[in-house]
């Protein structure tokens, strides 16, 4: 009988692909059915994200797969980033474009907030760390804008809740993401409506929740119509994209075992954590803001978000508006070829946090913590890469704390293990053993998920078994652990 199709639809800051999980009953491929840019629109002067043009693709993608595939699919599933969403009215009716977590309107907006709500009692009722991005913050904004739209909101859906309302019909909000919003309560698991009181906030178009793989139904019919895709059913991934990626981290089980390692989810952002059994909501956890996001098979994932190579894909960006066509295996290069440690930044410093001229915002931090200003090409990457590096060896410093011991290894999935100099500085800064892949885990934890919810694969434990035997990992071993040192302490003066 010809393997069934599941097919994931992966939505990430800076692109979208439809990809095809095929499972032989032992091991698992991946096939790109298409592929699309992505990124934030200005309109005005706001950001926003295209929804329509993105659910253009989407439905393109679907409809190639169809014909593609010729019957075999059995199930899609769509994962997205964390933290934005969108409002429906009466009728059902979308109100406005979604924003995109990089427009200003949330500048100054979290001092405001916890004027009204202090941040230990935030924390204690979310358990996450608090970034200006943070979903509470954009909707707080909105308040504070006078925005009509919050009034007239029937119900609120997050990226992935909207893609699958589209496709489906049903409204609902899966955890995963409802867990980046900073109004979830992971240990009540149910939104924190009290919160939500104190701000003045309406808690009317707050909906139910569905858990990782939830079937939520068939396609609607003129979805099916339009794509092709007859008898298909609509099933639930870890619908925020970390959720999936951590889902398939190739690492194995140690039940009831302190887990000795931690992944980064590397991509526009790097989230780096473990996966913990129960929310950690501590005053330690709070002081180090770390965050408490939901997992798959209703684990937590303890992580920290780092700003990941969104720096280096502005500085392309901008370079290629001025003619100068960088490949990203190119920078790369150019960056391996420059000296080592010779300039540092924060990369989650906020003169890094919106679009603009980059390599200058690199060269100005430089300039005015008095360190050498990388003026080449290679420099100013090489500035950017061994930074990220050294502040997920930081990371990588309170997340041992917190567990209590030290994680030997380092899994980095996604794809940023195709900068195998990123790979390399991570093994070195961090001083621990480094294995990068599977690239595409994100799509791959969303066609795991499909196929567990739908009796082809037993359990999460297993899934990372069909990863192990499906795909290969590349090991980085750490070098130089003097020099990083040295560049360690450089680093912490910095923060």
């Amino acid at each position: 009988m010809a393997d069934k199709v599941s097919l994931a639809v992966d939505l990430g800051a800076s692109g979208g692909r439809v990809v095809a999980g095929i499972f032989d009953g032992g091991k698992l491929r991946l096939e790109e059915v298409s592929r699309f840019a992505n990124g934030p629109i200005n309109v005005t002067g706001r950001l926003h994200w295209d929804l329509l043009g993105l659910w253009s693709h989407v439905t393109d993608g679907l409809r190639a797969a169809a014909e593609r595939y010729s019957g075999r699919v059995a199930s899609v599933g769509v994962d997205t980033w964390g933290v934005d969403y969108g409002l429906l009215g009466k009728g059902d009716e979308l109100l406005g474009n979604p924003y995109h977590y990089r427009d200003r309107r949330t500048e100054g907006v979290l001092a405001k907030l916890v004027e009204v709500v202090p941040r230990e009692e935030i924390f204690a009722q979310t358990g996450l760390q608090f970034l200006p991005i943070n979903t509470l913050f954009q909707v707080y904004a909105s308040k504070l804008a006078g925005s009509p739209l919050l009034e007239k909101a029937e119900r609120f859906l997050m990226m992935p809740d909207l893609f699958h309302w589209l496709l489906t019909g049903v409204k609902a909000n899966e955890r995963t993401n409802a867990s980046t919003s900073q109004f979830y309560d992971p240990r009540k698991r149910a939104w924190a409506t009290p919160l939500f009181d104190k701000l003045g906030l309406p808690t009317k178009m707050l909906g139910d929740f569905v858990d990782p793989g939830t079937t939520l139904g068939p396609l609607r019919a003129d979805v099916a119509a339009e794509t092709n895709l007859v008898g298909v059913k609509v099933i639930a991934p870890g619908t925020h994209d970390t959720a999936s990626a951590v889902m398939a981290v190739p690492a194995a089980s140690r039940p009831g075992e302190r887990p000795d390692w931690c992944y980064i989810s590397s991509g526009t952002w790097s989230l780096m954590g473990v996966e913990t059994p129960e929310p950690v909501v501590t005053d330690e956890v709070r002081k180090l803001n770390y965050t408490n996001e939901g997992g798959v098979g209703g684990t937590t994932r303890l992580l920290k978000n780092i700003t990941g190579l969104w720096i280096v894909q502005e500085c392309r960006k901008l370079w290629h508006r001025a003619g100068q066509d960088y490949t990203w295996e190119g920078l790369t290069r150019l960056a391996d070829e420059e000296a080592p440690l010779v300039s540092l930044i924060d990369p989650d410093h906020s003169d890094f946090a919106t679009p603009g001229d980059m390599p200058e915002a690199i060269r100005g931090y430089c300039r005015r913590t008095g360190q050498p200003v990388p003026q080449s090409t290679g420099e100013v990457v090489r500035t950017a890469l061994e930074s990220l590096a050294l502040k997920s060896r930081y990371v990588l410093g309170g997340l041992e704390q917190l567990v209590g011991g030290r994680l030997e290894t380092v899994h980095i999935v996604g794809g940023g293990t195709q900068n195998r100099l990123l790979c390399q500085l991570t093994a070195d800064a961090c001083g621990r053993r480094v294995l990068a892949g599977p690239i595409e885990a994100t799509a791959l934890g969303n066609a795991l998920m499909q196929l567990l919810a739908s009796g082809e694969i037993a359990s999460i434990a297993e899934a990372r078994q069909v990863v192990r035997r499906s795909f290969d990992v590349e090991e980085f071993l750490p070098r130089n652990p003097s020099m990083w040192d040295g560049a360690y302490g450089r680093f912490l003066k910095l923060l």
